[in-house]
Order: C-alpha cells, then structure tokens, then sequence
C-alpha cells in the first residue's frame, strides 16, 4: 500500500506530537525528582525499555531551567496519546504523596 503525501503528512505530525508528550512527561519527572524510566516500567511492565523516552530523557533541563509543568497537564496529555497506564501510575505518585503530608 503506497502512502501519499497527506497520509505522510499526517504520520509526522503525530510523530512530533508524540514526541512532544514524551517531552513533557520527562520533564514532569525531572521536575518532581523522579525517574521516567522506573514510572514507565511501573505502567508497562511488558515492555522494552523505551528508547524514545531514553533519548528524550537527554534532552530534559535542569528544574530550575525548566517551566513548571503541572500533574494536570502531564496527565492529560498522556490520556490523549492513550497512556492511561502512565496516567495512573503518575495519580498514584500524586496520591502517596498528598498522603504523607496528611
């Protein structure tokens, strides 16, 4: 099956968004002191280490360069590209730590 330019059109795009919530997940991590890699093998015990994510990681900022990245955003990006697993496990996090403040 031949792709056109449309459909190629279409794949990079998501590609660069995909790229972009790894961005932000990462940074999240880096943000909150915690390891991206551990919390995506926590949601994805099945799978290979990412290596998208492993690069990405690189490219991560130091939080005091960074933006704040709120638990909101993070989460609601990775519900659009249909990481609900990630998604949990960063709720959990959440959690855990509201509760250790109680």
């Amino acid at each position: 099956m031949e792709m056109n330019e449309k459909d190629a059109y279409i794949i990079e795009q998501y590609q660069k968004d995909e790229s972009m919530m790894i961005m932000i997940f990462a940074q999240w991590c880096v943000n909150n002191d915690l390891d991206a890699s551990e919390l995506y093998q926590r949601a994805y015990p099945n799978q290979p280490i990412n290596k998208e994510l492993m690069q990405i990681m690189e490219e991560t900022v130091a939080k005091e360069e960074s933006e704040e990245i709120s638990t909101d955003v993070v989460q609601h990006v990775l519900q659009v590209f249909g990481n609900d697993d990630l998604a949990f496990v960063i709720q959990e996090i959440i959690d855990n730590k509201l509760n250790k403040k109680d």
